[in-house]
């Protein structure tokens, strides 16, 4: 079995982290990864944020707790140290599909280098906010930009979890 399928059938979300830095050469690799992500027309409509900055990071959990309507406290990324924001250009027809395949991409990459990950979504929903829409305005990013997921990403604290079984219906072969 080649490495590809190999990270593709074992790469499994992870909720539980350890507060460990990553290097930055490792979410380099990670991001690069992303960035080879297949779009429609190769337009390239996704733009990946990435957030190290444990401040930055806990106000995005915050925001995405208050739309979760998550107890005071709750941290919807799982103390994952790192947050990479896939966004995407809604000038694009393809655009919801390119940050999937984008985040597909970021998830692969992280298992690649010893890390878990896992998609948290309500991105959308946080940068349709006024506080979202000013921190992306912070950052000097501009445009007309959907936010697709969170992925985060950090060492995993526990083993890795075993696949669900697959279901019976999930492919239909017609020959």
């Amino acid at each position: 079995m080649s490495e590809v399928m190999q990270a593709i059938l074992t790469r499994r979300s992870v909720r539980s982290y350890r507060p460990d830095p990553i290097p930055d050469e490792v979410i380099e690799r990670i991001v690069k990864a992303g960035t080879y992500a297949a779009t429609g027309r190769g337009r390239q409509s996704p733009i990946i944020v990435v957030v190290t900055n444990p401040e930055v990071r806990n106000q995005l959990s915050e925001m995405n707790a208050s739309i979760l309507g998550a107890q005071k406290g709750i941290d919807p990324f799982y103390g994952a140290p790192v947050v990479l924001i896939v966004l995407a250009d809604k000038s694009c027809p393809t655009y919801q599909y390119d940050g999937s395949l984008v985040m597909g991409n970021l998830m692969l990459a992280a298992h690649d280098e010893g890390l878990g990950s896992c998609w948290i979504h309500r991105a959308k929903e946080a940068f349709e906010t006024e506080q979202g829409k000013a921190l992306l305005a912070s950052l000097g990013i501009e445009g007309d930009y959907e936010g697709i997921g969170h992925c985060i990403l950090g060492y995993a604290n526990g083993p890795q979890p075993s696949p669900a079984k697959r279901k019976d219906s999930y492919v239909y072969y017609v020959k």
